[in-house]
């Protein structure tokens, strides 16, 4: 035996066992194995059914947050500067139509110190365009640069934060994408491939989850009407009101509260959803807080014992609490009403607050029926092609024929067995790529055969034949299939969903194929030659 024979023939047999465990499992039973492969095989939208959405991302909310910190940096420095002035605000654009006419008015200004004014707004607003609209006026506008910059941010962060909301639900192989081309679209692509409860998760990607931990400065009122009243019909500097309202605890009141709080959801390091400990029946979410905002959440409860301190969510409060000691880095929102409702809060709030609201533009249901029949189309044409090809190769390379069909069954073990390693989705694309692979192995396997057969016809031996056979095809298979590799790198880092789904399958493929075409072939030649002493020919 020649050196290094046994060494073949242990990777070849070491990586077919570990492919055929990892696809079909120990079990010979018919049933299992088919359970065994619709658990390591997953598919594809167009393939299981599932759930299409395409959400549009209301980035005037951004705009209009970004507005709103601007306003509060500003009327900060106006007060420390000691610049008086009438009124600071902002317009309210309803529409991502609208959303560029977001615009600041400064008005009451004192007319000797507009120089000064303009020196703030150069300092604390550069990205906003200011130019005076009276001697005591001033019009802000975002920058042309600023605007597109921010409107991008929006839609990548709301992008990034759907995909770890969806990546914490488990779901195998969701596409989450920008839709369209037209950037001013501001549009995502959501399929979600298997999804039972489409409600939930259209729940999910909606809640904006925007968490606020801030001191309560009077209250409660019975109204919102009534909290103005009560303070003269305009409320203090610095704060805001905010409804406590849950009917099955009797809650429908009104609290003012600082606008800045002291603690927001990007403070969070981490939440979990548990049974309610104070309200039994009910659920809560504890959440931790990072270290920097642990320490500042210590000193300002210190600073505030017997004060009440508000849990925001959303704009609406979950709870009021008196601060009874120091608090560091935990803290709770209570009276959940059900577990999912506590997981789901708890999922949204590990994920991160969306930037802008969200609305559906579409949504559409894949029937199961539709992947039922594509899966049996699918696999009809791939085994109609395979068992031609069997053929064909038996026919035209009699016995090398066997070695060619041999290669090419280890050739798409090791591919579904990568595909169900690295739990890549197989959609119609993707097995589009494998019969294409199949084509390539066949390929190669006739590359090699045909220059085997050149050098028999030129009079050489057998075994210098299959070495001359081998070394001279084996450049040609590297560049084809190299070539073809790249090719797919280029559809998967530029193609979309489905594109990609195609190119992986093809790059695995034909990776697959030049260790069956190459080794395992080779290693088939020279096991059934070394059987014989002397050999004359070869059935090719």
């Amino acid at each position: 035996m020649k050196s290094g024979f046994g060494t073949k023939i242990g990777i070849t047999l070491v990586v077919l066992a570990a492919c055929l465990y990892q696809v079909f499992g120990l079990s010979p039973r018919p049933e299992d194995i088919k359970a065994h492969l619709a658990e390591v095989i997953k598919l594809g939208l167009d393939l299981k059914g599932g759930t299409h959405l395409i959400l549009q991302v209301q980035v005037q909310d951004a705009l209009k947050s970004e507005a709103d910190q601007t306003i509060d940096r500003l009327r900060r420095r106006l007060r420390t500067d000691d610049i008086a002035y009438k009124s600071i605000a902002r317009n309210d654009p309803d529409s991502i139509e609208t959303a560029d006419t977001i615009e600041i008015t400064i008005e009451g200004a004192p007319i000797d110190r507009a120089g000064d004014v303009r020196d703030l707004l150069e300092l604390e607003a550069p990205s906003w365009l200011a130019t005076s609209t009276s001697s005591d006026s001033f019009r802000l506008r975002l920058r042309p640069s600023e605007l597109v910059r921010l409107k991008g941010e929006t839609l990548q962060q709301s992008i990034a934060t759907i995909e770890n909301r969806i990546n914490g639900l488990g779901l195998a192989e969701p596409v989450i994408q920008q839709h369209g081309r037209a950037e001013a679209e501001h549009e995502i692509l959501v399929q979600l491939p298997g999804v039972s409860d489409p409600a939930r998760v259209m729940n999910l990607l909606q809640m904006s989850a925007h968490l606020e931990i801030t001191l309560v400065l009077d209250g409660p009122y019975p109204s919102q009407a009534a909290a103005r009243s009560s303070n003269g019909g305009i409320l203090p500097a610095n704060s805001k009101l905010a409804h406590w309202l849950q009917p099955g605890l009797g809650k429908d009141e009104w609290y003012l509260l600082e606008r800045t709080p002291v603690v927001t959801g990007r403070d969070l390091r981490n939440a979990q959803a548990g049974r309610d400990t104070q309200y039994p029946g009910q659920w809560q979410v504890a959440f931790s807080l990072s270290r920097q905002a642990g320490q500042r959440f210590g000193i300002f409860t210190a600073n505030n014992i017997q004060k009440p301190l508000a849990v925001v969510l959303d704009r609406r409060i979950q709870s009021v609490a008196t601060i009874q000691s120091r608090i560091e880095s935990e803290g709770v929102i209570n009276q959940m009403d059900s577990q999912i409702e506590a997981t789901d809060l708890a999922l949204v709030l590990r994920a991160g607050a969306l930037p802008a609201s969200v609305v559906y533009l579409e949504e559409r249901t894949v029937g199961a029926s539709l992947g039922a029949d594509s899966i049996r189309q699918g696999i009809a044409s791939a085994l109609y092609g395979v068992a031609i090809i069997v053929v064909v190769m038996l026919l035209y390379y009699k016995a090398a024929g066997i070695n060619a069909n041999v290669a090419l069954f280890f050739n798409l073990v090791i591919l579904l067995a990568v595909l169900s390693v690295f739990e890549a989705a197989l959609t119609l694309p993707g097995i589009a790529g494998i019969i294409l692979t199949i084509g390539m192995a066949v390929d190669a396997n006739v590359l090699i055969f045909e220059r085997i057969r050149e050098e028999l016809r030129e009079g050489k031996a057998v075994v210098a034949a299959l070495n001359a056979g081998f070394g001279k095809a084996f450049l040609t298979i590297i560049d084809t299939n190299l070539t073809t590799i790249i090719a797919a790198a280029c559809l998967f880092l530029f193609g979309s969903g489905p594109v990609k789904g195609f190119a992986v399958t093809l790059a695995i493929g034909l990776l697959a194929n030049l260790f069956t075409s190459v080794f395992v072939s080779r290693l088939i030649f020279d096991l059934s030659l070394s059987r014989k002493q002397q050999v004359e020919e070869l059935s090719i």
